[in-house]
Formats: C-alpha cells, structure tokens, sequence
C-alpha cells in the first residue's frame, strides 16, 4: 500500500520511527486547511506562511519529542497549535486591529468547483466569497471562530467543542447564532449572496 493511501495516525507513526517522508505527505494533505484557517485570523498571507511555517516546524519537534498524544485527532492538534501561534504573534505585536484586509489577494476558496464556469460566474463567485468573509469578521469572536472551523478547516462539532474548551451543544449554539447573525447582516447589507 502506498504512504499516500495510510491514515493520519499511520503517518505520525511511521515520521516517529524516523520515516521523514511521512510528515511531508501530512503536509501536503493538510496544507490547505491549516493555512486557509491562519489566513482567515491574520488576514495577510506573508504573515500566514510565516506561522504557516512555525506551525509545521513545532509539529515536527513535537512528534520527535514525543509530545503527540492526541491519537487520530492529528489536524485538531495541528490547528491548536497554530492558534496558540497566532495569539503568541498577536500578543507580541499588540495591534489585533491594524492588520488591513485589503492586502489578501489570495483567494481562500478552492477554485477547482469552478472549472466549468465562465469568466463571469467565477467573478460573481469571487465576490459572494468576498462578501461572506467581510460578513464573518462582523460576528462576535466565538461564533467567528466556530464559523471557521467548520466551513473551513472541515472539523467536526465534537472536534471544534475539543479545539475551543467547550461542550458540543455550546459550539453548535454559537454556530446557530453565528447563522442567525450572518442572515441579518446579508438583510441589512442587502447582499444577495447568489450568481443569478
């Protein structure tokens, strides 16, 4: 069977007892999520690859030190340890707030579902996506986060309520309210959020 085809769990395993390819194929199997979520909290991409590369640089002595316990939780325990980075960052910097939106020219959202769109739809697409993240960073901190998470990290409820210290019914109650809080943004703002 191939290195590709192994479970997360077999992987850490195997980078364990000193097979160095394994962590690479970890990487490349999670790149996107872990990086679009720093990209979601930091909002700048130079600054997204540095922690990016923090992350990965701590999971790797991690795993040498032994310090991995969370068995087939691999990507929650990664995503941990970028959020401890982001705060350690912000902590230093001291400036939450001054980190403009506006020089994130990568677009987050996997643009292979729209390969059999025109040039216009994917536009119009770009703009709902666009609109929807302005949206997010509006919603109160705990329910930004959960909202996250889930759309684009891919966790589960039970992992997102593991990830932030809570029970599985507080995070599907802030992802409720974080629901109902986007649907009366998009009334408000007036946005229609459909490529029609």
């Amino acid at each position: 069977m191939s290195d590709l085809n192994l479970s997360d769990n077999e992987l850490v395993l195997q980078f364990m007892q000193g097979n160095q390819s394994s962590i690479e194929i970890l990487i490349n199997r999670h790149k996107s999520r872990i990086y679009t979520y720093i990209l979601l909290l930091v909002k700048s991409p130079q600054l997204a690859e540095d922690i990016f590369q923090d992350t990965f640089i701590k999971v790797i002595k991690s795993l040498r030190h032994g310090k991995y316990q969370d068995k087939g939780k691999f990507v929650s325990w990664v995503v941990r340890i970028a959020h401890n980075l982001i705060i350690d960052h912000f902590r230093k910097e001291k400036h939450l707030n001054t980190i403009s939106n506006d020089d994130s020219d990568i677009d987050i959202f996997n643009h292979s579902k729209f390969s059999d769109r025109t040039v216009e739809q994917v536009l119009i697409q770009d703009q709902i996506n666009d609109d929807v993240r302005r949206l997010i960073e509006e919603l109160p901190e705990d329910q930004k986060q959960v909202v996250i998470l889930r759309h684009y990290v891919g966790l589960s409820f039970k992992e997102i309520a593991e990830q932030t210290d809570v029970s599985i019914n507080t995070a599907l109650g802030r992802m409720r309210y974080a629901l109902i809080n986007l649907r009366k943004l998009i009334a408000q703002k007036q946005l229609s959020l459909t490529n029609n």
